[in-house]
């Protein structure tokens, strides 16, 4: 799972974005893979409809609408989580959009957050260690994983333990499920 930031979405949609064709490469690999935390919404239709104009925001808009954007709608422990990220990073001076972002990253325990603001997200050290799309991305056609057919033995026998031996990892696929001193 991705979660991207305001500006990794500002720079899919803005051909003119230097970013542009890096977060057009990291999207087509996997849309589905990609999530929206509800507080970037307002920006990115702010930046849209301000720097390229009312038509581009109104078609965000009816792309969310249409689902063409998974979107994060958030629960009761964000808020609060983002503000503790705030005040841990107290220097940074991360806004609430921010903190959202790193809270949301954090609970969906995503693999990468999608975004330019390399100063900010680059500080933080976040539960599971999300990598920073696209500077921590892997070259394409990198596999990560191999995946075979399961097997099922002529006997019937159980099929626990029947994928012993037929995989092969290729890097790290998930963060642990909890912090080392948890």
């Amino acid at each position: 799972m991705i979660v991207a930031d305001t500006g990794a979405i500002v720079a899919l949609i803005d051909a003119d974005d230097k970013h542009h064709a890096a977060m057009v490469a990291l999207f087509t690999r996997d849309p589905s893979a990609w999530v929206l935390p509800w507080a970037i919404l307002p920006e990115v239709d702010y930046l849209l409809q301000r720097y390229l104009g009312a038509p581009l925001a109104t078609s965000f808009m009816a792309d969310i609408a249409g689902g063409a954007f998974s979107v994060e709608w958030g629960n009761e422990a964000d808020i609060p989580r983002a503000l503790e990220i705030r005040e841990q990073y107290r220097a940074l001076q991360l806004g609430l959009v921010d903190s959202i972002v790193a809270a949301i990253a954090e609970r969906l325990r995503a693999a990468a957050i999608a975004t330019i603001d390399l100063r900010d997200f680059s500080a933080l050290e976040l539960k599971g260690r999300p990598k920073l799309y696209p500077r921590d991305a892997p070259k394409r056609g990198t596999r990560i994983a191999e995946s075979v057919p399961p097997y099922v033995a002529a006997d019937g026998a159980s099929w626990i333990g029947s994928m012993k031996g037929t995989s092969t990892l290729k890097g790290d696929l998930v963060a642990p499920a909890t912090e080392p001193e948890e």
